[in-house]
Formats: structure tokens, C-alpha cells, sequence
């Protein structure tokens, strides 16, 4: 691959740290946000030791200034990005609730980064992908953007409005030769997942053992790297021809 500009949101750990590691393993100039500076300095460290070029700037995504100063450190550096991907998010497992009791500072925090920030970074990106003539965007949503998953309302909500972000950008951009695709995980085996994993073993009475073996057909759930091989693809040439699409990795735990 060239060396495309690549920015990679939540990139600290999870499904976030493999992507960027797989971009910057294809020859991307990746760069990596995320709010812990520790975990960004370590990522970069590791893309550095395997030849790699890395840019991190530590960010909070809640902030809706956010997307605009990450974008413009950007340009200002390297330049015009032209591969976006949306990862970061905040989970159910971080406050499950039942919808009548919801917390509505965690629905609005969770729109913040789940929705609203991907909106704002694939806003100010666009102009400089339709001037190139090449873009990709690619948004990590969730199979819980086609199913809900129990006491997540946010979670679920967001990632289904990931869905139709995804969709309407397609929409427009479709014929410039950008394309937008949404990666759908399924149980993957992160620190967020965890924390449901635990909070799942406790609801139901099963342990963490059982609810992991139940996550997907494949008897346990995914690693990150398996979720990262899926937007490498989507971020090269022979990926042109999709488009819109919100495509699943996830064992055959989801069939939609």
C-alpha cells in the first residue's frame, strides 16, 4: 500500500490499537487519539519498532471541539487525511441499565462520542477527500446496531445511528470516488467487553466462562486483530466497490 493518511479515534487499546497497527503495517501514516496519553506513547512506540510512521494527539472526543483541532493538527503536519476511522465509542458495560431507570448524562455522553463525534471528523474530512477524488471512511459500529443488546439502550441507539451515518454518506459521496462502510464487531475480547462479560456472568447466574463460549459459533469471542484485518481491507483500492455497507464480524453470532 502507499502511505496514505490514516486516522484512527480510540486508539489506545482494543480494536482501536489493532487497526491502527495493521494500517501501519500496510505503510499507512497513521494517526492515533485517544484521552490516555500513556497508551498512545505505547502505540506509537510499537508502530515506530516495526518501521512504521505514527502521529498521536491525545484528545476527548466529548468535547465537540475535539474533531476540529484533531483534524487541523492534522493537515498542519502531514496534511489532508484521507482514511478515516470512527472507532471510538463508549459501551453499555460502562453503566448497564434498564431503560426506566437510565441515566441521561451517560445517553447524552454516549451520543457525544458514539455519534455526534463521528459526525463532526467525517464532516470536516469530506472536502479535502471530494478535492482529492479518494476517500474512505470507515465507522466501527456494533452487531448491536442490527440487534439490541439487554440494558444498553445507548449503546444500542448509537450504534444504530452509526448505521445511518454511514448509509447517507454513501449516499452522497458514492460517485467521488469516497466510499463509507461500517464494520460491525461481535463480542470481541477487549476491556470493555470484559466488564460486560462479568456484568453478564452476575445477571444471569452463568460464569464468565459460559457467557465467553456463548459470545459467537466459534465458541469464544473474537480477537481485535480479526475486527482490524476487516477495515484494512475496507481502507485499500480493492475495496472500491463497496459502499454503504455495514458488514459483520462476529463468528455468526449475527445474521443481518
Amino acid at each position: 500500500m502507499d502511505n496514505r493518511i490514516a486516522l484512527v479515534t480510540g486508539a489506545g487499546r482494543g480494536i482501536g490499537r489493532a487497526i491502527a497497527l495493521s494500517l501501519a503495517a500496510a505503510g499507512r501514516r497513521v494517526v492515533v487519539t485517544a484521552r490516555t496519553k500513556e497508551q498512545l506513547e505505547s502505540l506509537v512506540g510499537s508502530i515506530g519498532e516495526a518501521g512504521g510512521q505514527s502521529l498521536a494527539i491525545v484528545a476527548d472526543l466529548v468535547d465537540q471541539n475535539a474533531p476540529a483541532q484533531i483534524v487541523e493538527r492534522v493537515k498542519k503536519t502531514w496534511g489532508p487525511i484521507e482514511i478515516l476511522v470512527n472507532n471510538a465509542g463508549i459501551g453499555s458495560s460502562e453503566s448497564p441499565q434498564q431503560l426506566v431507570d437510565y441515566d441521561d448524562d451517560f445517553w447524552d455522553r454516549s451520543f457525544a462520542v458514539n455519534v455526534n463525534a463521528p459526525y463532526r471528523l467525517t464532516k470536516l474530512v469530506l472536502a479535502d477527500m471530494l478535492q482529492a477524488g479518494w476517500g474512505r471512511i470507515i465507522n466501527i459500529a456494533s452487531i448491536n446496531g442490527k440487534v439490541p443488546v439487554l440494558h444498553g439502550a445507548a449503546y444500542t441507539a448509537s450504534k444504530h445511528a452509526m448505521l445511518g451515518l454511514t448509509k447517507v454518506t454513501a449516499l452522497e459521496v458514492g460517485d467521488k470516488g469516497i466510499t463509507a462502510n461500517a464494520v460491525c464487531p461481535g463480542v470481541t475480547a477487549t476491556l470493555m467487553n470484559d466488564k460486560r462479560l462479568q456484568y453478564d456472568a452476575q445477571r444471569t447466574g452463568n460464569t464468565p466462562e459460559q457467557i465467553e463460549e456463548s459470545a459467537s459459533l466459534l465458541g469464544r469471542r473474537l480477537d481485535p486483530d480479526e475486527v482490524a484485518a476487516m477495515a484494512v481491507f475496507l481502507a485499500g483500492d480493492s475495496a472500491g466497490a463497496i459502499n454503504g455497507q455495514a458488514l459483520n464480524v462476529c463468528g455468526g453470532r449475527c445474521f443481518n
